[in-house]
């Protein structure tokens, strides 16, 4: 048996001033960090998922839906795309981008940059636990952990390390991880 933490889309264009910033993101970063510092070894890997879009299709939009449309995010070597400074990525063992060439909502879409999938990488270093936080609670964060479950993890979210858009759709999020058996904690 083993724990990772999954560290979900914690990005400039995701936190204040970014493209598609949402409110407490840079302080969802740095509790990550602190958390991280004083986790002491709690986890045997740790991991990001990151959005990292070159062409995603209907994606983008000029007049977003803000449901299957977006305002420009996270475009593969513009600034928005980097972790937020506030997040120390020094722990982090492998980065799985998502969405280059259409969109992507979970880590499990992601790829490393050897091109291995999240649920391979996790089931190769016999992970059997998974632990979510990040951005945002009723988008990227729902998706993996309902994609976790799915593969067969034992889910939780860690909800003070994450944040959502709005408190309606987090709501929702948030009970329809639970009716897919993901929990939910604190990290203290």
């Amino acid at each position: 048996m083993a724990r990772a933490l999954i560290v979900v889309d914690v990005q400039i264009d995701f936190c204040e001033g970014g493209s598609m910033g949402v409110a407490g993101g840079a302080a969802t970063a740095a509790a990550i960090t602190g958390y991280l510092t004083a986790e002491h070894g709690r986890y045997a890997h740790i991991v990001a998922s990151r959005d990292y879009h070159e062409d995603p299709g209907g994606h983008f939009a000029a007049d977003p839906d803000f449901v299957d449309t977006w305002p420009v995010h996270c475009r593969v070597g513009e600034a928005g795309a980097a972790f937020h400074p506030e997040l120390d990525v020094s722990r982090m063992e492998e980065v799985f981008s998502k969405g280059r060439f259409t969109a992507a909502y979970s880590a499990f879409e992601g790829a490393s940059a050897s091109g291995e999938t999240l649920a391979d990488w996790l089931r190769e270093r016999d992970v059997d636990l998974v632990e979510v936080c990040g951005i945002a609670t009723d988008h990227c964060v729902r998706a993996t952990a309902l994609d976790a479950a799915r593969e067969g993890f034992t889910t939780t979210v860690l909800l003070d390390l994450t944040t959502g858009v709005a408190a309606e759709t987090t709501e929702l999020a948030l009970a329809e991880m639970s009716s897919a058996g993901v929990a939910f904690a604190q990290s203290v």
